[in-house]
């Protein structure tokens, strides 16, 4: 449905799909049930149920799919929602599942599961040692691995020697990532990498009571700081080192920063990070604003649903409108599913973070 419900019109929902690259029309009319989900840290995956009997002109019937056909382990399906006259691709994958579902007194049912091309990264293992390099450098190597074309924004950090021992690309690469503040997800066949501060995927306006059918917001203090504190070791100057975390990547919204409510209402409450090691200044001071903003950033947490929306997405901006004005601000949205049945239909659930709670305007 449109955003302007005074500019409603009545249109076909149902998911599309290609198959190995060709339009899919069986899949699409025995679709029962669809779960499409991204979340930070990549690596997105589908679930799709779909009844096994197809009727025939004729008037009987066949298993739909079977041994033989194009719906096959490793075949590569894309996913489409929105409009079916103008979809919006919001998966593609590889099949890594299929399982067969047999219930008394109803249609035999086919379940296929599904994942992103990051899938290449979580079976890669790997040893390996990265001498003298940035973060950019080190996303760009491992996506020329599995023939990704990379598109990093900043990350030119100099993380000097980095291991990877025995560690799957994907286990690795997050790693880096989150010491640095930063996501990576996997484009089509881009891999995409940036801090979080930089990541703006898209920005959509949510109303209660129209687009947006249920939503859960609260505000939390439990896991906000005051201060945020990170020690470490020069070995090459033989001297230590500390920093003291800035919260200066909070992302969209604005209002009042948990840390300062905790202040006036509970006094300091520090909190110092010491099973991570750090080998040099920077190093030491990316992780401490690392762990800052991170928790500064969860501080408010809306969980909602609205009408299905392919451009909600893991980096959109939502402005939710309608809420009491503690709530009413624009979120990260962090985590976002797709779902589809006969009964609901396409809805998206998503979840998104602030790190502001909103005031008296």
């Amino acid at each position: 449905m449109p955003d302007d419900p005074n500019n409603a019109r009545v249109y076909t929902a149902r998911p599309t799909f290609r198959l190995n690259g060709t339009e899919n029309e069986r899949l699409a009319s025995l679709i029962v049930a669809m779960d499409v989900t991204e979340q930070t840290g990549g690596l997105s995956s589908l679930e799709l149920r779909l009844t096994n009997i197809a009727s025939l002109q004729d008037g009987s019937a066949e298993t739909a799919f079977d041994a033989g056909g194009d719906l096959a382990l490793g075949a590569e399906l894309i996913v489409g929602a929105g409009d079916t006259e103008a979809p919006v691709e919001i998966f593609r994958g590889t099949i890594t599942a299929l399982e067969a579902v047999f219930d008394e007194g109803n249609a035999p049912e086919l379940v296929v599961l599904a994942e992103d091309a990051l899938q290449k990264a979580r079976l890669a293992r790997r040893s390996k040692v990265y001498e003298d390099t940035t973060l950019a450098d080190v996303v760009r190597t491992v996506a020329g691995f599995h023939g990704w074309t990379p598109q990093v924004t900043g990350l030119d950090q100099h993380i000097g020697t980095q291991v990877q021992i025995n560690e799957s690309d994907l286990a690795f690469l997050r790693r880096l990532l989150v010491r640095a503040d930063a996501d990576l997800q996997i484009v089509g066949t881009e891999l995409h990498a940036s801090a979080r501060a930089d990541v703006r995927r898209g920005e959509l306006e949510l109303e209660v009571g129209a687009q947006l059918r249920r939503v859960r917001v609260i505000a939390d203090l439990a896991h906000q700081v005051t201060q945020a504190t990170v020690k470490g070791w020069d070995v090459a100057n033989g001297s230590a080192l500390d920093a003291d975390g800035q919260d200066n990547a909070l992302g969209p919204g604005a209002g009042q920063k948990g840390g300062e409510i905790l202040q006036g209402s509970f006094g300091e409450r520090k909190h110092h990070t010491g099973h991570l090691a750090a080998f040099d200044q920077s190093e030491v001071t990316a992780l401490a604003n690392s762990v800052r903003n991170g928790r500064a950033r969860r501080f408010v947490r809306a969980i909602g649903t609205t009408e299905g929306n392919p451009a909600l997405r893991v980096g959109t901006q939502v402005k939710l409108t309608g809420l009491p004005q503690w709530f009413a601000n624009t979120y990260y949205v962090v985590k976002a599913r797709h779902l589809f049945d006969l009964k609901e239909g396409y809805r998206t659930e998503f979840e998104g973070e602030c790190a502001w709670l909103g005031r008296q305007s």
